[in-house]
This record gives structure tokens, C-alpha cells and sequence, in this order.
């Protein structure tokens, strides 16, 4: 029989365990990587990555949310969910990316971790990329990674920088639109300059001398074409202002120590006199410009020199962007390799790879999902492992799944360091790490919320989960893709879609479920959201609480009328309805009052609701169409009115209307396993005829003002 330990009691041999192994253990072993060591790192993850069964991913940002309302809400539909985690992923900048490749070695039958930590830093360095990045910072995110000692200094100084596939393809094909354009001028380095007036007797004195100096050099050339004799103002010019030199096999000046707007006037003064010259910028030495004045004997021979400038700055420049592509060369394997990507409530994280590093973000759910599985087919979630089945859901009870509560209770001998083997703790897969060729076993906790420890702790909690869902790795094959093992199936691309319930997206298909129907546990949500039965009210008197705007809406309706009121912010509600065609009726009456002013309206109980005469009501179609809006204000009010939503009341939309928006996006009652496409059906109370023979019942008998709303319904 085995001993059962006492919690206090094994809490203190934690505790022991943990302070003792400061002391006989190591510390985290951890690839830090910057600009400085990229390429090295580069060629060794990526023989990592071929050769690993998986890899563990975890990214750190700038901050969440750009907006309070931008939050996660219970009352957010998996298509405005979507436009949220696109807002976070476009408005905030990842800087802090680690990645862990995990191989299984079956000789010591343990995974071997290869832990690496990326600082990246959008820095611009392709000049024809656009303009300079700009991205937020949230206060709580940059305090949260300063508390965990996050080296700023390292990120900013010596982040690698990035192109998206979409970026580097946008910037050859503007520097490929460049070369085929015939026009010099729109090549960058060789613009010609052109006519300008010469308001000043300094321009003018100036020009005249090198007119002159250019003359006396030209003239020179002519009648010693061998090149015997030096230049006769060249030797005695103390600044070494002109220099002759060969450019391409060609007599040319090299002009040193002039002003720009003195480089202008010169290029003005050779473009006007001199047409067997040539003015050029080019790269020189150090990568600096070099202005030239170049000799050409032909104007055959001048297209041959341009033409031959030409396609050296194509080749400059298309290196330059070629190195510019820097850390999204990781991506790109992780994606050509299609290896298993596991992350722990990954949804954001994946929105931001895609976003920083292959194109701008779809518009809608479906096509982020249709594009996102191209890039990378096999992603799994740890948070959905540990949520959804029935093996890991008893064996972490009633802790929380956040990352660091997951690793403390699935991998407790490799959180203490492997080496604490009195301690009789259930056993877990044996990892060990390997950095720069060096094996280790024995060290101490590394520091939570690094990408690149957090990464390692994903993998290992990955791993512990596997063998608690019945999987060998004894019996593992290096041949076998750890993506296609059946008892992962059911959880392969499926991630939480939000942040705070239950509703889960497949990569896959992109069906939508929520968590009850991919869990054999009892696990479900709590309240059953019919975005039909939703108003969105904003606008109101700022001291109204849920519990009044509920109380006067429903001394028109019914005190059961109302089934919820949920506060976006302090400006604005979600109020759900018990019947959808109460969602009308309210929208109707609504504008009615507004637009009356005798006492009855004065009296009404709505008054309270729309006192101030900026209160607006729409259907929650308006407040997706808030959403998708890249402003964000901090009200949400705010937010309305800089979207440009000008009206009151937005009454329900037409039939058709309503049905092509719904066949497109509602999937809020998808079936995982089925799935079945049930849309939500709206009725349009003008055009339905059906309406006006809605019974008695719709309206409580206890509402003061029932005859009032049945009146207005037959009068639709």
C-alpha cells in the first residue's frame, strides 16, 4: 500500500526541496538570443526543429486589451470575439518570443528540451517598407513584465527585428516596380534634380565656379585621355573637395564636403552644361553615399552606366530586404516543417504570429481560420487538454488551469528540479534540457512569464499530459508525427476562442462549440446567450446601474422580460430579452418616445433610461459593426460616436438583410461533432404579417404599459 503524504507535510518537503536546490542546483539553462547571436541560433534551432516530436511555444506583448470594452465578455459572440483578439494582436507588439523544440530520446527514454528565448523588436530596416511601426503599450502588461525582470534594455537595443511575408513581398514589388520604370526619377539613388531658381547671390557665385571647375576638369580629361597627368586643382584643394578617381572604368570626381543643397546645385549645374556627364549617389565604403560626377563617352555608354548602377542597387537592396526578414525565418520553419505547435491558451498567440509575421489579419473568423491552417495544420492547446479531459480534469481537481498551476501539479519533479527523488511524488515524464551542446538535468526554477521558460513549461506540460492520456512514448517511433497520434485527434486545432468562457473554435473546420460539447466532463456555461434576444443601449446618464435600467424596462415589459443586463462599461449594456420579438418592440417604442413630447412620455418609466437625449439602442449587429472599427476609444460611447454612428435607434434589420449577415457569420449554435449550420432567425416586424399574431403571453399581464406595447405592435 502506498503512503499517502499529508498535504502540510508535503508542502513543507516543497518547500525544503525548493530552497535547498538553490544551493546544489544550477541555474535555468536558457538560450537567450538577440540580434548579436541570431544566425548562429538560427542554424542550430533549426536542426532542432526538424528533429523534434514537437515544439512549445509562448509570447510576451506589449499589453491585452486597447480599450476596456475591448475586454472578453460572456456577451461577445465567437465573430466579435474574433475581431477583438485581431484588434490585441494589430494594436500591440510581441517582445518576447520563445520557442522549444522537444525531441524524445528514446536511449534515455526522457525528452530532450531545447529551450530558446527571442527578443524581438519591429525595427525598420528596409527603407521602402512603409512608414516607421508604431504600436501600444498597456501600462499593467509593461508593469507585469517589468515585476518578472523582463530586460528591456535587451528588447529595444538588441531585439531581432521581422518582416511579414506580406511586408517583404510588398517591398520587392515596389523595388521590382522601380527598376522597370524607365524614368530615372523614379529610381531612389539616382533623381535627377530639378530646375530651381536661384534666389540668392551666394547660389549664383556658387554655381558659377563649379561650372567652372567642372569645365576646367572636362577639358582636362579631353586632352590627356590616358591619364598621365594628375588634375591641376586637385593637388592644391586642401578640403580634397574633387577627387579624381575611376568609377565602372570611368573617369569620375568624387565630391566630398558639400552641403546637400550645394550636392543639389552641382547636379543642377551638370544636368544644364554638361552632357557627356553624369551625376550619381552611390553606396560606398561603410554603406555611406558617395556623390559622383562621372564621364561617359557616348549616350549608348551613359544607358550602359545607368543601367549597370541600376542593377547593383537592385541586388543591394534586395539583400538588404532578404536580411530584413529576420526572426520570421523561425516562423517560416516551424511552418515548412508542419511540426505539432503547442501553446497554452494559444488563440492570441497564434493572431499575433500570423499578424506579425505573414499578412495582415483576415477580416472575419472563417477566413483567419482557413488561412491560419495553411501556415500551421497541427496546433494543440494545453488549457483545452486540461480542461477536456476526463483523465487531467481529476488530476488537477479544483486548481486553476493557468500555465504555472498546470506545471507545479503535472511536473513536480521537473519544477523541483528532477532531483528530489525522496519525495513520493507520481512520476512524470523525465526531460532534460540541452543548450549549446550541454545536457543538464539539475537546475533551478527558471523565471515565470519569460517566453522562453514559459515555452519550456508548455512542452513539459504537454508532455505529462500525453502519458496521462495513454501514450508510449517507450514505444515511440522518431518516425512517427506526434500529430497524427489517435488519442490526440479529438484535440488537435481546437483553441479557446476567448478569454473568459467556454467557447472553443476548430482550426480544422471552423466550427464553433462550446466547452460541454468537446468534453466528456460536466463542464458548460453557465448561461445560454441568444445574441437575437440582445439590445445594445449606450449613451445613457452615467449613474444608472444594471439593476435600475432593468427595473424601468421592465415596468414596460414585464417583470420577467428582461433575463439579463450586462454592463459593457459605464456608458453602455447589453440588455437580453426573454423573447426575440421583444428586441423590436423595444427598438420601436424607443424611437417613439423621442420623438413625442407629451406628458405621457415624460411619465413613462423609459424616461429615466433616456434622460440627457443621448441615449442610442441598435441590435447587437451595431455592436459588432463597434468592433470591427480599428479606433478605440476608452468609452464606449466614445467608441459610437468616433465609428461614426450618428442615429438613436437602429430598428431591426431588414429580412433579407438579416439573412444574408446570418448565413455568413452566425454559428454561435454550431455543433462540433454534427456540424450543423442552425442560424438565428429575426423577425422583421414590419414586413411579417406573422407578427401581428404574436399571443397575449409575449407581455405580462403584471406590465402596467401592456396594452400601450400591444397597441404599438398592431400598429406596425
Amino acid at each position: 500500500m502506498k503512503k499517502r503524504w499529508p498535504v502540510a507535510s508535503l508542502a513543507r518537503a516543497l518547500t525544503h526541496s525548493y530552497c535547498s536546490s538553490t544551493t546544489t542546483t544550477t541555474p535555468f539553462p536558457l538560450k537567450h538570443v538577440t540580434k548579436s547571436n541570431f544566425d548562429s541560433a538560427l542554424s542550430s534551432l533549426r536542426h532542432h526543429i526538424r528533429s523534434a516530436d514537437f515544439v512549445a511555444v509562448d509570447l510576451e506583448m506589449t499589453g491585452v486589451t486597447s480599450a476596456p470594452w475591448r475586454d472578453s465578455f460572456e456577451f461577445d459572440r465567437y465573430d466579435v470575439h474574433y475581431l477583438k483578439v485581431k484588434d490585441s494582436a494589430e494594436k500591440f507588439a510581441v517582445v518576447q518570443f520563445g520557442v522549444c523544440p522537444f525531441r524524445w530520446d528514446p536511449l534515455n527514454r526522457s525528452f530532450i528540451a531545447h529551450p530558446h528565448n527571442f527578443f524581438i523588436f519591429p525595427r525598420q530596416e528596409v527603407s521602402i517598407d512603409g512608414p516607421a511601426y508604431e504600436f501600444l503599450c498597456q501600462t499593467a502588461s509593461m508593469d507585469f513584465l517589468a515585476k518578472y525582470q523582463f530586460d528591456f534594455n535587451a528588447c529595444f537595443h538588441e531585439g531581432v527585428s521581422y518582416l511579414s511575408r506580406e511586408q517583404e513581398e510588398e517591398a520587392l514589388r515596389y523595388m521590382n516596380s522601380l527598376y522597370e520604370d524607365k524614368s530615372w526619377d523614379s529610381w531612389g539613388d539616382l533623381k535627377e534634380a530639378r530646375d530651381m531658381p536661384l534666389v540668392n547671390i551666394a547660389d549664383v557665385l556658387f554655381t558659377e565656379r563649379m561650372k567652372h571647375r567642372l569645365r576646367e576638369w572636362y577639358d582636362w580629361l579631353l586632352r590627356d585621355r590616358n591619364g598621365r597627368s594628375s588634375f591641376p586643382g586637385s593637388s592644391n584643394d586642401s578640403e580634397q573637395q574633387f577627387q579624381t578617381i575611376f568609377y565602372k572604368m570611368r573617369p569620375a570626381i568624387s565630391l566630398n564636403g558639400f552641403t546637400s543643397h550645394q550636392l543639389k546645385l552641382i547636379q543642377l549645374v551638370v544636368n544644364k552644361h554638361f552632357k557627356d556627364l553624369v551625376y550619381l549617389r552611390v553606396k560606398g565604403e561603410n554603406s555611406c553615399s558617395q556623390h559622383l560626377v562621372v564621364y561617359n563617352e557616348s549616350e549608348d555608354d551613359k544607358k550602359l552606366l545607368m543601367k549597370e548602377v541600376k542593377d547593383e542597387q537592385l541586388r543591394e537592396t534586395e539583400m538588404k530586404i532578404k536580411a530584413a526578414i529576420g526572426f520570421r525565418h523561425v516562423i517560416d520553419c516551424l511552418s515548412s516543417e508542419k511540426k505539432l505547435i503547442v501553446g497554452h491558451n494559444c488563440f492570441l498567440d497564434v493572431a499575433h504570429i500570423y499578424g506579425k509575421f505573414l499578412g495582415a489579419l483576415p477580416l472575419t473568423a472563417e477566413e483567419f481560420i482557413s488561412s491560419v491552417n495553411k501556415y500551421l495544420p497541427h496546433i494543440i492547446d494545453t488549457k483545452i487538454l486540461l480542461k477536456c479531459n476526463d483523465v487531467l480534469v481529476q488530476r488537477m481537481k479544483k486548481s486553476g488551469t493557468s500555465l504555472f498551476s498546470a506545471f507545479s501539479r503535472l511536473c513536480q519533479r521537473i519544477a523541483i528540479g528532477s532531483k528530489s527523488s525522496h519525495l513520493l511524488i507520481q512520476p512524470s515524464v523525465k526531460v532534460e534540457i540541452e543548450v549549446d551542446d550541454n545536457r543538464s538535468s539539475d537546475w533551478n526554477s527558471g523565471v515565470r512569464h519569460e517566453a522562453g521558460y514559459d515555452a519550456f513549461m508548455t512542452g513539459c506540460v504537454f508532455a505529462q499530459a500525453c502519458s496521462h492520456l495513454g501514450i508510449d512514448f517507450t514505444l515511440h517511433s522518431s518516425s512517427e508525427n506526434l500529430a497524427l497520434n489517435e488519442k490526440l485527434q479529438k484535440y488537435i486545432n481546437l483553441l479557446y476562442l476567448s478569454w473568459s468562457n467556454g467557447d472553443i473554435i476548430n482550426l480544422s473546420s471552423s466550427n464553433l462549440s462550446s466547452l460541454s460539447s468537446v468534453s466528456s466532463s460536466k463542464l458548460y456555461r453557465n448561461t445560454k446567450i441568444l445574441f437575437s434576444h440582445i439590445v445594445l443601449v449606450w449613451g445613457f446618464p452615467s449613474k444608472l446601474k444594471a439593476r435600475e435600467i432593468r427595473e424601468c424596462i421592465s415596468k414596460v415589459f414585464g417583470s420577467t422580460s428582461v433575463t439579463s443586463v450586462y454592463h459593457v462599461d459605464e456608458t453602455a449594456v447589453f440588455v437580453q430579452f426573454k423573447k426575440e420579438e421583444m428586441v423590436p418592440l423595444f427598438l420601436e417604442l424607443k424611437e417613439s418616445l423621442e420623438s413625442s413630447n407629451d406628458a405621457v412620455s415624460v411619465l413613462h418609466p423609459l424616461s429615466k433610461l433616456l434622460k440627457g437625449g443621448n441615449t442610442c439602442a441598435a441590435s447587437y449587429e451595431t455592436y459588432k459593426e463597434i468592433c470591427s472599427s480599428p479606433i478605440s476609444k476608452v468609452l464606449f460611447a466614445d467608441q459610437a460616436k468616433a465609428v461614426g454612428i450618428k442615429w438613436k435607434t437602429k430598428l431591426v434589420e431588414s429580412k433579407v438583410e438579416v439573412e444574408t449577415q446570418e448565413n455568413k457569420s452566425s454559428h454561435e449554435e454550431h455543433s462540433l461533432n454534427s456540424g450543423e449550420n442552425t442560424t438565428i432567425k429575426k423577425i422583421d416586424v414590419r414586413n411579417d404579417p406573422s407578427h401581428s399574431q404574436v399571443s397575449s403571453d409575449e407581455i405580462d399581464d403584471d406590465s402596467f404599459y401592456s396594452t400601450q406595447i400591444k397597441q404599438i405592435r398592431t400598429s406596425l
